[in-house]
């Protein structure tokens, strides 16, 4: 009779702890015996942590281990969808390669891989119930795609999980690992249909069945600085992924009649820093400010074309000046490619013409630096970005980084770079990066920038815009000039290019295909045939529309001029070339940007008067927009030069002390 109690007793507890059993596990106790976190699990990365998810029929709970919290939600107010998962199966250059093998049925463990080997710090478990479909597929390579899709029973939340989803491991879109750059897979969670929000994340999946509970883990590795929001309406909430700025209108614009004005306000008052000590070379600037100020009135030149000029009197006394005076140093510091190697042919020309004109130079370089008036950096921010970008990063920091250092040893080896805070030093950058590369640490240098964008930290009166130029031929970086008179141009207007950044599908959305005086497209294909036909609608286009791409600056400006096609200019916050001399209302047409639906009105509305002018005026400013192997007076290397020296001479301070070396 004893014993029949014990074993009755017995019993009782058995079936009381397999009752407890039950309800601790669709619930969420992370060390039960069916938690899918192994016992010796550790992550990889400090920043890696879990969200388990757990589902009943009725409610759903959560598991924050960063909290320890767990929070309850119904389910017919939580409506998730994994909407696609890509595990990274990817070779790394400083790791072997990383796959996931084929799986096995464990009789105690449920489905599970042969190699649980990590990939850049995830692994995939799954139990053989989770699975209904694998896809055919039992090795899973670098480009393969393993499905897992319809599991679940009807009646639980994991059924309406499966039925509006379908979960992918994939390799194949993956972006390959560089050294340092981490690969996360993404997770879109909804909330309803009209809430998406994406999130760069790690996920393993897997289900185990009781007798009337299914149970769903989602392992989650998120980023370090993610952060999770589990709540009555969310499961997992994330940001956006940021749109490119590149993509996305200004926030803020700067038209040129704004320009104008600012450009007579920093005149008026010098803005760079007062040198720590005075020296001769300081003393000669501010002569030379004073003759320039002073200039006798000139109304004609038979060089110089006078109302291509704000003020032909000041510029021609400085170009003088300049000729007579200024001396240059050049730094000898830097390793090719980066420093001392030009490029001359291309997109990126012209900050390798003049590096390379420069360093030629007899007239104007020094061997002293004692003797300089201006320092010059020969840096080729296209070599930069060709020999230190990762590809597809997306991370510009070590190219900043670099020049960073760069500044650091000079001002560290020299002292004529403290002395000034690099007032007195220049540089020449063709690359659309170069202002963010050259930011804080190069912040009072001289900037002659392609990428002359005011809303990037181009400061008018101080920097240079600096034509951007194709270079198509080095032995002749002039062939093909020129274009048809004025009266045998039967286009009215004329652009063609890549839908770079958000203007140009704007400009073709209200006149491609839309009016035949409007030959307006989108990129034309590649071959000589084609780009002799770019060419020839230049010369025989009236007007040349030169909108923004990804950045503020286009070569089609000189290329028009090239082609004596009045330019067209679209971009609001872009400075013109050359802004501190020339008189662009002369020889070309600045629109903004709002201006595009009325754009054929604007140009019906110059008339035949108006247009001749205009077109002789770009006839005229071609010289000041070429090179040559051998620089001529006033060509593009001269011009450049001269606007570096014409900011450098108004924006001097003279020292109060007056102590000369």
């Amino acid at each position: 009779m004893g014993n029949r109690r014990l074993l009755f007793l017995l019993g009782v507890v058995a079936v009381t702890y397999l009752l407890f059993q039950s309800i601790l596990v669709p619930y969420g106790d992370r060390h039960g015996a069916w938690s899918t976190v192994p016992e010796n699990y550790a992550p990889l990365h400090d920043e890696v942590s879990f969200v388990s998810l757990h589902s009943t029929t009725k409610y759903s709970t959560s598991w924050n281990p960063l909290t320890g919290n767990a929070l309850e939600v119904s389910n017919s107010s939580l409506v998730a969808m994994v909407k696609e998962v890509h595990m990274p199966i990817v070779e790394d250059e400083t790791r072997h390669t990383n796959w996931i093998k084929g799986m096995h049925n464990d009789a105690k463990r449920g489905l599970v891989s042969e190699s649980k080997k990590f990939v850049d710090g995830f692994t995939l478990r799954a139990n053989r119930n989770a699975i209904h479909s694998l896809a055919g597929k039992k090795v899973v390579g670098k480009n393969d795609r393993l499905e897992l899709e319809n599991f679940g029973s009807n009646k639980s939340f994991i059924s309406d999980l499966a039925k509006e989803s379908k979960i992918n491991f994939s390799g194949k879109q993956l972006l390959k690992l560089k050294r340092g750059v981490s690969s996360i897979p993404q997770l879109v969670v909804h909330q309803n249909k009209n809430s998406r929000e994406p999130e760069r994340v790690g996920v393993s999946t897997s289900h185990s069945t009781t007798s009337s509970t299914n149970l769903t883990h989602l392992e989650i590795s998120p980023r370090k600085n993610d952060s999770f929001a589990l709540g009555n309406n969310t499961v997992v909430s994330a940001p956006m992924k940021k749109k490119m700025r590149c993509n996305m209108p200004p926030k803020s614009r700067t038209l040129i009649q704004e320009m104008n004005k600012i450009l007579v306000r920093r005149r008026a008052s010098a803005r760079a820093m007062r040198p720590l000590w005075s020296s001769k070379r300081d003393l000669e600037i501010l002569s030379a400010r004073s003759e320039i100020e002073h200039a006798p009135i000139v109304t004609h030149d038979k060089e110089l074309y006078a109302p291509l000029f704000r003020n032909l009197s000041m510029f021609k006394r400085s170009y003088e000046l300049m000729v007579r005076t200024l001396k240059v140093y050049i730094y000898k510091d830097g390793d090719k490619p980066i420093f001392h190697q030009p490029i001359l042919k291309g997109l990126y020309a012209s900050e390798g013409w003049f590096m390379k004109l420069m360093e030629q130079n007899k007239q104007f370089v020094v061997k002293d630096p004692a003797k300089a008036h201006l320092f010059y950096m020969p840096f080729s921010s296209r070599m930069l970005e060709f020999s230190l970008y990762v590809r597809n990063s997306h991370d510009r920091t070590n190219l900043r980084r670099y020049l960073k250092d760069y500044t650091d040893q000079i001002s560290a080896k020299y002292h004529y770079f403290n002395r000034t805070g690099g007032a007195d030093h220049f540089l020449v950058a063709c690359h659309d990066w170069a202002p963010y590369e050259t930011r804080h640490h190069m912040e009072y240098c001289i900037k002659a920038l392609c990428n002359a964008d005011v809303t990037q930290g181009f400061k008018i009166g101080r920097d240079v815009s600096l034509p951007e130029t194709y270079v198509r031929s080095v032995r002749d970086p002039q062939r093909d000039q020129g274009g048809r008179p004025p009266n045998q141009r039967p286009i009215l207007a004329f652009f063609a290019g890549n839908m770079h950044g958000y203007l140009r599908p704007i400009l073709l959305k209200h006149w491609k295909d839309k009016d035949p005086d409007m030959k307006i497209f989108g990129p034309m294909p590649h071959g000589v045939a084609n780009k002799m036909n770019y060419i020839q609608h230049m010369k025989n286009s009236k007007y040349c529309i030169c909108p923004k791409g990804y950045e503020v600056n286009s070569p089609r400006v000189v290329e028009a001029i090239f082609y004596e096609c009045v330019p067209v200019i679209i971009s609001d916050n872009f400075v013109p070339p050359f802004f501190e001399v020339l008189n662009w209302d002369a020889f070309s047409l600045i629109l903004a940007e709002k201006d595009i639906p009325n754009l054929k009105h604007i140009l019906l509305s110059v008339n035949e008067e108006q247009y001749l002018k205009l077109q002789l005026g770009v006839r005229k400013v071609q010289k000041h927009f070429f090179w040559h192997t051998k620089p001529l007076k006033y060509d593009l290397f001269h011009m450049t030069l001269h606007s570096i020296w014409y900011n450098r001479v108004f924006q001097i301070k003279e020292n109060r002390k007056k102590d000369l070396l």
